[in-house]
């Protein structure tokens, strides 16, 4: 994320200072410096792209010398981070097997889940505001 947003309006989106096989190294000391990390990446990107205006959307930029309007380098990026916010849930899973939180409907639980919704009246309300509720 750092490289592709790092002064993506005139750099290409794959820095020279990326060392991106270096990337699979795990020598992240802890759950503090990845959370830095994390935050760090996110950062990045929401600063490079909350300034942009609408003129700027079809502006061309590149990727690997691959030129992009931002439009179709956020959209590539939304279809890619997916990808390893998936990988994260997974390894999430595998660690804390039965104390694992579903982050949608636990597996058996549809019926009752549905059956709980649609005992409510219809209303405008964020997907995940019920789950961070639980979590406080």
């Amino acid at each position: 994320m750092l490289s592709r947003w790092t002064d993506f309006l005139t750099t290409d989106g794959e820095k020279e200072w990326r060392k991106r096989d270096e990337e699979f190294d795990n020598d992240i000391a802890d759950r503090t410096e990845l959370i830095d990390k994390w935050n760090e990446s996110w950062t990045c990107l929401f600063n490079a792209i909350n300034p942009l205006t609408d003129n700027d959307l079809a502006k061309e930029i590149f990727i690997r010398n691959q030129g992009h309007s931002i439009t179709e380098a956020i959209n590539r990026q939304l279809a890619h981070y997916p990808y390893h916010i998936g990988q994260i849930v997974f390894i999430g899973k595998m660690l804390c097997n039965d104390k694992w939180t579903s982050l949608s409907i636990p597996k058996g639980n549809s019926k009752e889940y549905n059956a709980g919704k649609f005992s409510k009246p219809k209303h405008k309300q964020h997907f995940t505001d019920e789950y961070l509720k639980r979590e406080k």
